[in-house]
Protein backbone atom coordinates (compact mmCIF):
# COMPACT_ATOMS: atom_id res chain seq x y z
CA UNK A 1 0.00 0.00 0.00
CA UNK A 2 1.42 3.58 -1.08
CA UNK A 3 2.40 5.89 1.77
CA UNK A 4 -0.34 8.33 2.44
CA UNK A 5 1.43 11.97 2.86
CA UNK A 6 -0.66 14.21 5.07
CA UNK A 7 1.28 17.12 4.62
CA UNK A 8 1.29 17.94 1.50
CA UNK A 9 -1.72 20.68 1.63
CA UNK A 10 -4.65 18.44 0.45
CA UNK A 11 -5.77 17.43 4.46
CA UNK A 12 -7.01 20.77 6.11
CA UNK A 13 -7.96 21.33 9.71
CA UNK A 14 -11.57 21.50 8.68
CA UNK A 15 -11.26 17.89 7.96
CA UNK A 16 -10.22 17.00 11.03
CA UNK A 17 -12.90 18.57 12.97
CA UNK A 18 -15.58 17.21 10.40
CA UNK A 19 -14.71 13.80 10.90
CA UNK A 20 -14.48 14.29 14.79
CA UNK A 21 -17.64 15.73 14.96
CA UNK A 22 -19.26 12.69 12.70
CA UNK A 23 -17.95 10.09 15.40
CA UNK A 24 -18.83 11.91 18.16
CA UNK A 25 -22.51 12.21 16.67
CA UNK A 26 -23.03 9.05 14.68
CA UNK A 27 -24.47 10.62 12.45
CA UNK A 28 -23.67 13.29 9.13
CA UNK A 29 -27.51 14.75 9.76
CA UNK A 30 -26.10 15.44 13.36
CA UNK A 31 -22.85 16.57 13.30
CA UNK A 32 -23.66 19.13 9.78
CA UNK A 33 -26.32 20.58 12.38
CA UNK A 34 -23.41 20.24 15.34
CA UNK A 35 -21.12 22.60 12.88
CA UNK A 36 -24.00 24.69 11.54
CA UNK A 37 -23.00 23.78 8.16
CA UNK A 38 -25.35 22.26 5.55
CA UNK A 39 -25.71 18.33 5.37
CA UNK A 40 -24.03 18.59 1.45
CA UNK A 41 -21.33 20.46 2.54
CA UNK A 42 -20.62 17.38 5.13
CA UNK A 43 -21.03 14.60 3.08
CA UNK A 44 -18.80 16.61 0.34
CA UNK A 45 -15.81 17.18 2.91
CA UNK A 46 -16.19 13.67 4.66
CA UNK A 47 -15.56 12.25 0.64
CA UNK A 48 -12.71 14.35 -0.17
CA UNK A 49 -10.95 13.23 3.46
CA UNK A 50 -11.79 9.39 2.51
CA UNK A 51 -9.90 10.36 -1.20
CA UNK A 52 -7.20 11.64 0.54
CA UNK A 53 -6.72 8.49 2.40
CA UNK A 54 -7.66 6.20 -0.15
CA UNK A 55 -9.99 3.99 2.32
CA UNK A 56 -13.95 4.36 3.61
CA UNK A 57 -13.73 5.76 6.94
CA UNK A 58 -17.64 5.49 8.24
CA UNK A 59 -19.78 2.71 7.66
CA UNK A 60 -23.16 4.27 6.60
CA UNK A 61 -26.73 2.40 7.92
CA UNK A 62 -29.85 3.03 8.39
CA UNK A 63 -29.71 4.57 11.63
CA UNK A 64 -26.51 6.88 11.11
CA UNK A 65 -22.80 6.12 10.93
CA UNK A 66 -20.37 3.92 12.59
CA UNK A 67 -16.45 4.27 12.25
CA UNK A 68 -14.82 1.52 10.38
CA UNK A 69 -11.24 0.50 11.35
CA UNK A 70 -9.69 3.16 9.41
CA UNK A 71 -11.84 5.23 11.01
CA UNK A 72 -11.07 4.61 14.18
CA UNK A 73 -7.69 4.80 14.19
CA UNK A 74 -8.04 8.34 11.70
CA UNK A 75 -10.42 9.71 14.55
CA UNK A 76 -8.12 8.62 17.61
CA UNK A 77 -5.03 11.18 15.64
CA UNK A 78 -7.28 13.48 14.90
CA UNK A 79 -8.89 14.01 18.25
CA UNK A 80 -4.88 14.50 19.55
CA UNK A 81 -4.45 16.86 16.50
CA UNK A 82 -7.09 18.93 17.91
CA UNK A 83 -6.56 18.62 21.65
CA UNK A 84 -2.86 19.61 20.87
CA UNK A 85 -4.10 22.88 18.87
CA UNK A 86 -6.23 23.82 21.58
CA UNK A 87 -3.44 23.74 24.09
CA UNK A 88 -1.16 25.75 22.02
CA UNK A 89 -3.65 28.32 21.98
CA UNK A 90 -4.44 27.97 25.75
CA UNK A 91 -0.27 28.14 26.12
CA UNK A 92 0.00 31.50 24.37
CA UNK A 93 -3.02 32.90 25.75
CA UNK A 94 -1.71 31.63 28.87
CA UNK A 95 1.89 33.47 28.56
CA UNK A 96 0.42 36.32 27.02
CA UNK A 97 -1.55 36.85 30.30
CA UNK A 98 -1.27 35.00 33.28
CA UNK A 99 -4.77 36.07 34.22
CA UNK A 100 -6.67 34.13 32.60
CA UNK A 101 -6.22 30.52 30.81
CA UNK A 102 -8.09 27.18 31.74
CA UNK A 103 -7.42 23.77 33.32
CA UNK A 104 -9.37 20.93 32.82
CA UNK A 105 -8.69 17.97 35.45
CA UNK A 106 -10.23 14.63 35.64
CA UNK A 107 -10.89 12.90 38.98
CA UNK A 108 -11.98 9.79 40.55
CA UNK A 109 -15.45 8.54 41.57
CA UNK A 110 -13.48 7.89 44.55
CA UNK A 111 -11.40 10.85 44.29
CA UNK A 112 -9.66 13.88 45.86
CA UNK A 113 -12.80 14.71 47.93
CA UNK A 114 -10.70 17.01 49.99
CA UNK A 115 -7.71 18.16 47.92
CA UNK A 116 -8.94 19.51 44.59
CA UNK A 117 -11.69 21.77 45.83
CA UNK A 118 -8.95 23.41 48.35
CA UNK A 119 -6.49 23.31 45.28
CA UNK A 120 -9.09 24.91 42.94
CA UNK A 121 -10.20 27.19 45.51
CA UNK A 122 -6.47 28.78 46.26
CA UNK A 123 -5.89 28.40 42.26
CA UNK A 124 -9.12 30.82 41.84
CA UNK A 125 -7.67 33.45 44.41
CA UNK A 126 -4.98 33.65 43.19
CA UNK A 127 -5.74 33.45 39.46
CA UNK A 128 -9.72 34.12 39.16
CA UNK A 129 -9.67 34.39 35.08
CA UNK A 130 -8.33 31.08 35.10
CA UNK A 131 -11.67 28.47 33.78
CA UNK A 132 -10.99 25.09 35.47
CA UNK A 133 -13.54 22.14 33.99
CA UNK A 134 -13.27 19.18 36.44
CA UNK A 135 -14.61 15.72 34.71
CA UNK A 136 -15.31 12.82 36.75
CA UNK A 137 -14.87 9.03 35.78
CA UNK A 138 -13.14 5.96 36.47
CA UNK A 139 -9.64 5.72 35.99
CA UNK A 140 -9.50 3.67 32.81
CA UNK A 141 -11.49 5.88 31.56
CA UNK A 142 -9.81 9.13 32.00
CA UNK A 143 -6.54 7.51 30.81
CA UNK A 144 -7.41 7.85 26.95
CA UNK A 145 -8.78 11.60 27.44
CA UNK A 146 -5.28 12.28 29.15
CA UNK A 147 -3.03 10.85 26.78
CA UNK A 148 -5.34 12.75 23.35
CA UNK A 149 -4.91 16.01 25.71
CA UNK A 150 -8.66 16.36 26.46
CA UNK A 151 -7.11 16.68 30.16
CA UNK A 152 -4.11 18.27 31.52
CA UNK A 153 -3.78 15.70 34.14
CA UNK A 154 -5.97 12.94 36.43
CA UNK A 155 -5.97 13.96 40.35
CA UNK A 156 -7.04 11.16 43.20
CA UNK A 157 -6.24 7.68 44.37
CA UNK A 158 -3.29 6.53 42.69
CA UNK A 159 -4.17 3.58 40.52
CA UNK A 160 -1.72 0.78 39.22
CA UNK A 161 -0.34 2.22 35.53
CA UNK A 162 -0.45 -1.55 34.27
CA UNK A 163 2.35 -1.08 31.76
CA UNK A 164 0.27 2.09 30.09
CA UNK A 165 2.60 3.84 28.22
CA UNK A 166 2.99 7.58 28.16
CA UNK A 167 1.77 8.32 32.23
CA UNK A 168 3.48 9.02 34.66
CA UNK A 169 2.37 10.13 38.40
CA UNK A 170 3.61 11.64 41.72
CA UNK A 171 1.87 10.94 45.32
CA UNK A 172 1.01 13.76 47.20
CA UNK A 173 0.02 12.56 50.06
CA UNK A 174 -1.04 9.58 52.42
CA UNK A 175 -3.66 8.90 54.64
CA UNK A 176 -5.66 5.72 56.02
CA UNK A 177 -8.83 4.34 55.36
CA UNK A 178 -10.88 3.91 58.14
CA UNK A 179 -14.05 1.55 58.68
CA UNK A 180 -17.08 4.12 59.28
CA UNK A 181 -20.85 3.43 60.55
CA UNK A 182 -23.43 5.52 61.27
CA UNK A 183 -22.83 7.23 65.28
CA UNK A 184 -26.05 4.86 66.32
CA UNK A 185 -25.06 1.91 64.83
CA UNK A 186 -25.69 -1.21 66.67
CA UNK A 187 -22.16 -2.39 66.44
CA UNK A 188 -20.97 0.50 68.95
CA UNK A 189 -22.70 -1.31 71.38
CA UNK A 190 -20.52 -4.25 70.87
CA UNK A 191 -17.59 -5.07 73.15
CA UNK A 192 -14.26 -6.23 71.74
CA UNK A 193 -15.41 -5.41 68.32
CA UNK A 194 -13.71 -7.19 65.03
CA UNK A 195 -13.90 -7.51 61.72
CA UNK A 196 -15.09 -10.10 61.67
CA UNK A 197 -18.46 -9.12 63.91
CA UNK A 198 -18.78 -6.45 61.23
CA UNK A 199 -19.64 -9.14 58.62
CA UNK A 200 -23.40 -9.57 60.24
CA UNK A 201 -24.17 -6.18 58.68
CA UNK A 202 -24.68 -5.09 55.51
CA UNK A 203 -21.72 -3.23 53.65
CA UNK A 204 -20.71 -0.88 50.93
CA UNK A 205 -17.61 -2.14 48.78
CA UNK A 206 -15.80 -0.55 46.12
CA UNK A 207 -16.32 -1.77 42.85
CA UNK A 208 -14.34 -4.89 42.26
CA UNK A 209 -11.65 -2.97 39.31
CA UNK A 210 -10.76 -0.35 42.32
CA UNK A 211 -7.67 -0.43 43.98
CA UNK A 212 -9.06 -0.16 47.64
CA UNK A 213 -11.41 -2.81 47.19
CA UNK A 214 -8.32 -5.13 45.93
CA UNK A 215 -7.18 -3.75 49.41
CA UNK A 216 -10.18 -4.51 51.21
CA UNK A 217 -9.73 -8.30 49.54
CA UNK A 218 -6.57 -8.66 51.23
CA UNK A 219 -7.28 -7.19 54.47
CA UNK A 220 -10.74 -9.77 54.63
CA UNK A 221 -8.15 -12.61 53.46
CA UNK A 222 -5.56 -11.79 55.83
CA UNK A 223 -7.60 -12.08 59.03
CA UNK A 224 -9.03 -15.09 57.39
CA UNK A 225 -12.27 -14.00 56.08
CA UNK A 226 -14.36 -14.21 53.15
CA UNK A 227 -15.88 -10.87 51.63
CA UNK A 228 -19.26 -9.56 53.06
CA UNK A 229 -22.48 -11.67 51.66
CA UNK A 230 -25.01 -8.29 51.80
CA UNK A 231 -23.21 -5.85 49.83
CA UNK A 232 -23.96 -2.88 47.59
CA UNK A 233 -20.56 -1.77 45.33
CA UNK A 234 -20.19 1.89 44.49
CA UNK A 235 -17.88 4.47 44.29
CA UNK A 236 -19.56 7.92 44.59
CA UNK A 237 -18.47 9.14 47.85
CA UNK A 238 -21.68 10.80 48.36
CA UNK A 239 -23.61 7.84 47.88
CA UNK A 240 -21.58 5.76 50.13
CA UNK A 241 -21.76 8.27 53.19
CA UNK A 242 -25.69 8.67 52.58
CA UNK A 243 -26.17 4.99 52.86
CA UNK A 244 -24.00 4.73 55.68
CA UNK A 245 -25.63 7.86 57.71
CA UNK A 246 -29.39 6.39 57.04
CA UNK A 247 -29.08 2.66 57.40
CA UNK A 248 -26.75 0.24 59.11
CA UNK A 249 -24.19 -0.25 56.07
CA UNK A 250 -20.55 -0.22 56.99
CA UNK A 251 -17.80 1.56 54.18
CA UNK A 252 -14.01 2.16 54.48
CA UNK A 253 -13.82 5.69 53.42
CA UNK A 254 -10.48 8.12 53.60
CA UNK A 255 -10.12 9.24 56.94
CA UNK A 256 -10.42 12.66 56.14
CA UNK A 257 -14.07 11.66 54.50
CA UNK A 258 -14.86 9.25 57.70
CA UNK A 259 -14.45 12.15 60.13
CA UNK A 260 -15.75 15.19 57.90
CA UNK A 261 -19.72 13.96 57.68
CA UNK A 262 -22.22 14.47 60.36
CA UNK A 263 -24.21 11.23 61.67
CA UNK A 264 -21.23 9.32 60.13
CA UNK A 265 -17.96 8.03 62.44
CA UNK A 266 -15.12 5.53 62.36
CA UNK A 267 -15.49 2.96 64.63
CA UNK A 268 -12.92 1.27 66.63
CA UNK A 269 -11.68 -1.96 64.03
CA UNK A 270 -8.11 -0.89 62.66
CA UNK A 271 -7.79 -1.57 58.81
CA UNK A 272 -3.73 -2.15 59.07
CA UNK A 273 -2.00 -1.48 55.64
CA UNK A 274 -5.09 -0.17 53.51
CA UNK A 275 -4.30 3.94 53.24
CA UNK A 276 -5.27 5.67 50.51
CA UNK A 277 -2.31 7.19 48.34
CA UNK A 278 -3.72 10.67 46.28
CA UNK A 279 -1.20 11.71 43.85
CA UNK A 280 -1.71 13.23 39.95
CA UNK A 281 -1.23 11.27 36.75
CA UNK A 282 0.67 13.40 34.27
CA UNK A 283 1.24 12.56 30.40
CA UNK A 284 4.87 11.88 30.61
CA UNK A 285 5.74 13.50 27.30
CA UNK A 286 3.44 16.61 27.03
CA UNK A 287 4.68 19.40 29.07
CA UNK A 288 1.67 20.99 31.22
CA UNK A 289 -0.25 24.41 30.41
CA UNK A 290 0.73 27.37 31.73
CA UNK A 291 -2.27 27.23 33.87
CA UNK A 292 -1.78 23.19 34.24
CA UNK A 293 1.52 24.27 36.44
CA UNK A 294 -0.61 26.54 38.59
CA UNK A 295 -2.60 23.95 39.31
CA UNK A 296 0.30 21.38 39.69
CA UNK A 297 1.32 24.21 42.29
CA UNK A 298 -1.56 24.12 44.21
CA UNK A 299 -1.82 20.81 44.38
CA UNK A 300 1.50 20.66 45.78
CA UNK A 301 0.81 23.01 48.60
CA UNK A 302 -2.64 22.08 49.88
CA UNK A 303 -1.85 18.26 49.92
CA UNK A 304 1.50 19.62 52.15
CA UNK A 305 -0.93 21.13 54.75
CA UNK A 306 -3.03 17.69 54.56
CA UNK A 307 -0.03 15.99 55.41
CA UNK A 308 1.05 18.09 57.98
Amino acid sequence: MRAIDLLNGRLKLRHLVLVVAIADQGSVLRAAEHLHLAQPAVTRSLREVERILGVELFARGPRGVTPTLFGEAFVEHARAVLAELRRAGERITGLADARVGAVSVGTLLAGSNALLPRAIAALKRDRPGVTVTVHEAAFDAQVPRLLDGEIDMIVGRLNPLGGRAGLRQTALYSEPVRLVARTGHPARARAGLTLAALLDYPWVLPLPQTSLRRELERAFHGAGLGLPGDVVECTSILTVRTLVRDTDMIAALPELVARSGEGVAPLPVPLEGVRRRVGVTLPDRRPPTPSARLMLDHLRREAAALDA
